[in-house]
């Protein structure tokens, strides 16, 4: 997973060409280390269909703001330049592919 920050928000998720999962995260949150390790699962087998990336809360608050991240982890699918599935919590591997089944298959 790549990382992008508030001055890259715009350009590497919002006018992406393909759907961008950000993963909303911070060095001190352990359920986030979790929810990295499904995510970088999801972005091997499904990296042809999605692009990954993350977010640093602590480093790149206006982002974290706009989107009003209020617990972390959260896992947020833009596509089109929108948001368009949260997942919040560390949920197992099954959760994120139901929530984003429309963009994985």
């Amino acid at each position: 997973m790549r990382d992008v920050t508030d001055a890259t928000f715009e350009t590497d998720v919002l006018q992406a060409e393909k759907p961008v999962v950000v993963d909303f995260w911070a060095p001190w949150c352990g359920p986030c280390r979790a929810v990295e390790h499904v995510l970088t699962e999801l972005e091997r087998e499904h990296g042809d269909r999605l692009e990954f990336a993350k977010l640093n809360i602590d480093e790149d608050v206006e982002t974290a703001a706009r989107y009003s991240i209020l617990s972390i982890p959260t896992a947020i699918l833009f596509a089109d330049g929108e948001p368009r599935q949260e997942v919040i919590g560390a949920r197992p591997r099954s959760h994120f592919e139901r929530a984003w089944a429309d963009w994985l298959t």
